[in-house]
């Protein structure tokens, strides 16, 4: 049997690099329950987080950087490259959804998880629970 796999958006990603987050004690204690887990996310996602610290100073800059790199390595993360044909899906989602807030990175997201048949989400974001993904940080 395949195993489970978890969509992971930037607010986790940022919330276990920075131990000052809010979050930083549920994201890591979810990150030992999820060790059997496929965690998937996306170079936009990643993209996000980077920018998220990026006027943060040389130092989180560079642990951004680092845990970036990381998790092209990690055998229980799967990063989805950037390309054409996922911008044009997310572009179709974000057109279609002209009463949401969604970003187009969560958009591409949303896709993706509906193509994987992935329903949960390491996010506190709500827009994932309007299109019908259960949010493990609400």
């Amino acid at each position: 049997m395949p195993a489970r796999q978890v969509f992971a958006d930037a607010f986790y990603w940022v919330a276990l690099l920075n131990p000052r987050d809010a979050a930083h004690r549920r994201a890591k204690s979810f990150s030992q329950g999820l060790a059997s887990a496929r965690i998937v996310t996306t170079d936009e996602v990643l993209t996000e987080l980077l920018h998220t610290v990026s006027g943060a100073g040389p130092y989180w800059r560079n642990e951004a950087a680092l845990s970036v790199r990381d998790l092209f390595t990690d055998p229980n993360v799967d990063v989805v490259p950037q390309d054409h044909a996922g911008f044009l899906d997310a572009l179709d989602l974000y057109q279609r959804r002209p009463d949401k807030g969604y970003s187009l990175t969560d958009c591409r997201s949303m896709q993706l998880m509906y193509r994987r048949g992935i329903t949960d989400v390491l996010t506190n974001d709500r827009h994932f629970t309007q299109e019908g993904f259960t949010i493990l940080f609400p």
